[in-house]
Parts: structure tokens; C-alpha cells; sequence
């Protein structure tokens, strides 16, 4: 079978090899459909993800249908379509015990630490499994994973209605963010550099936008919350200097949640945390809100369609890369396609 390895830096191959089999921890085999691209797999394309290590055959959001199961398996059955959770971790460390696997002390992401699912075959346990709803197409569902980050993000940050969100970006993970965010009832503003992107923001439901090109955004989002700074603010844009634009925006006692996995250096001082006795939360994959986030499009309450702007196939990965390279403005979510 074909799959996509990043093999180091910058160098995407599709290469060849074995066709996993099922084992008794590996009980289901699923032949995969869909594979998003997310920020992060550019970046070990790219040699910016501090926690990859190479080759490694990338792809985290991982659709797929079930091809076979082992005799130990009892919730799924052959042509059951699903999404796989990407944390594996030990149960066993400080972490896992605090009921926050998600960073494990031997924490291992599919398409990160371990082969991932850009790939036409994947076997993984059982329990790595979701039933995807009837309402979403396969690449529709993709949305899931990411969708998940967001509501880890909102959790990290304890989010409610009486706080007021500042929303630093609106790609792809910030879009996801917001979708989650609104259902808090909290006010929210939303900053990002591209008009075409605020626009969408306010028809999908932020209450104020924030041009950082045009506008100073700790001067903005303090006038609109009356001088105070927001409550709440979480870096979707994960930039050199997103961290320090958003310990000066918030208010008094807030808490600024942070998620990306930059390694340069940002100007960040003691005073600024201190003085405002701001909490700052790392939010990193998810844990266990898979459920969540499926539970919630079955309920009406998240609509997933329409948010994945472009496909491309498998064997065009090299293509997708590109383009995404080329920021152009109508990205959104590009998905591969494996059939």
C-alpha cells in the first residue's frame, strides 16, 4: 500500500509499504478515506514542530471505514465508518493518573511521534474508535478532530458566559474555536490580519473583529471592554509575538491559553503575569472529546459543513503542500482524499 512520508524536512515522499495487520491491541483495521492537513503537519513538513521526530508517515485527522476487526473486538463491525483519536498514551504517569493523557509523559500522537494516518491502510485499538454521524460526509468529518482542539482550548479556559473571548487568528483552528466558543454565551472578539476572514467571523457569530494590521489590538480590545481587557484570550495564530500581545490585552485575573509549539523566542515579562495575576494555560490535542464534539452535531448544536475548502488527492499531497504555502486567502481546511 502507498503513504505519505515526510522523511525529513521539506522532503515529501509516497512510498511503499506493508499493509498493517490486526493484532490483539491493533484489533481493527480501517481503511482510511479522509486525512485533513492541519497547521501542525506543516510544520514537520517544514521542520517547525519541535515534538516530531523523522520519517515519519504524518496525518492526525484520520477518517476512515472499518475493513476488519479482531475476535476480541465487540463495539464495532466491518463497514462502520469512523474517526481515530490521535493521543495514545501510558494510563499510568502523574498525568495520565490526573485524567490528562493528553500529555502523558510518554505521550504518543499518531503523525507526529508514531506513523500517522496519511496513509491507504491504519490498524489501532478499539477504543480508538468514534461512530461518525449520518448527517457528515467522510470529509466533513475530518472537521471532528480539529473541532476537539477547540473545545480543549475552551475547557483549558474555563470559558462562560460572563467572560469576553479575544480570539487571536481565524484559520482553520480559530473558525473551529469560535463554533465552540459562541456555545458558552460568552461576548467574543475575534483579530486576525485578513478582512475577507473578520467578515466571516462576525456572520459566524463573533460579536466584534479586530484588523491587526490596521488597528492596535491591546488598544481595541481594551476600548471594547471598557477598559478592562478581556477576561479570556487564546492564541490561535501562534505567531513569535502572539503570547505577548495577549498577556498585555487581558484584564485583571483572566486567563490567556496558549497553543502552539513555536520555539522562538518571545519578549515575555515576570511584571506581566504578576501584576494582572493572569493565569496562562498551555492547550495541547485533546483529551477525550471526541464524544463531546460528536454528541454535540447530533444535538444540533455544531455544523460542520461547509468548512472544508479544498481536497485533494493522496497522491497530490506534494501539491496541497504548495498551496498552502502560497497563503492564498481562500484556504480554509484542505482535506486528502484516500479513495
Amino acid at each position: 500500500m502507498k503513504a505519505i512520508q515526510i522523511e525529513k524536512p521539506e522532503v515529501l515522499k509516497i512510498i511503499d509499504i506493508e499493509k498493517p495487520e490486526i493484532s490483539e491491541e491493533n484489533n481493527v483495521l480501517i481503511k482510511v478515506t479522509a486525512s485533513g492537513i492541519c497547521g501542525s503537519d506543516v510544520g514537520i513538513y517544514h521542520g517547525r514542530n519541535a515534538a516530531a521526530t523523522y520519517p515519519r508517515i504524518i496525518g492526525h485527522e484520520i477518517v476512515g471505514r472499518v475493513e476488519d476487526v479482531g475476535n476480541n473486538v465487540s463495539k464495532l463491525k466491518v463497514g462502520d465508518r469512523v474517526i481515530i483519536d490521535q493521543v495514545v498514551n501510558c494510563g499510568e504517569c502523574y498525568a495520565c493518573k490526573k485524567g490528562r493523557g493528553n500529555v502523558c509523559g510518554n505521550l504518543h500522537v499518531r503523525g507526529v511521534h508514531i506513523d500517522g494516518g496519511y496513509r491507504e491502510y491504519i490498524a489501532v485499538p478499539e477504543d480508538a474508535c468514534y461512530l461518525l454521524p449520518d448527517s457528515l460526509s467522510d470529509i466533513e468529518a475530518v472537521m471532528i478532530e480539529p473541532t476537539t482542539i477547540a473545545i480543549q482550548s475552551c475547557s483549558r479556559a474555563e470559558l462562560s458566559e460572563e467572560d469576553t473571548l479575544l480570539l487571536l487568528g481565524y484559520g482553520a483552528l480559530g473558525s473551529s474555536i469560535l463554533k465552540i466558543a459562541r456555545l458558552s454565551g460568552a461576548k467574543i472578539i475575534v483579530a486576525d490580519i485578513v478582512d475577507e476572514k473578520l467578515k466571516e467571523a462576525l456572520n459566524n457569530g463573533a460579536d466584534y473583529t479586530i484588523n491587526i494590521l490596521k488597528e492596535d489590538v491591546v488598544a481595541k480590545a481594551k476600548e471594547l471592554t471598557g477598559g478592562y481587557g478581556p477576561t479570556v484570550s487564546i492564541d490561535a495564530a501562534c505567531t513569535k509575538d502572539s503570547l505577548s500581545i495577549l498577556l498585555k490585552a487581558t484584564g485583571n485575573a483572566g486567563r490567556v491559553i496558549t497553543m502552539g509549539f513555536s520555539v522562538d523566542p518571545t519578549e515575555v515579562t515576570q511584571f506581566m503575569i504578576t501584576s494582572k495575576e493572569l493565569d496562562v494555560r498551555g492547550s495541547r490535542l485533546q483529551n477525550k472529546k471526541f464524544g463531546e464534539a460528536i454528541q454535540l452535531i447530533q444535538e444540533g448544536k455544531l455544523n460542520l459543513k461547509g468548512t472544508v475548502s479544498h481536497t485533494f488527492s493522496y497522491l497530490d499531497a506534494q501539491k496541497a503542500f504548495d498551496f498552502i504555502d502560497s497563503k492564498d486567502p481562500s484556504i480554509r481546511k484542505i482535506v486528502l482524499t484516500f479513495e
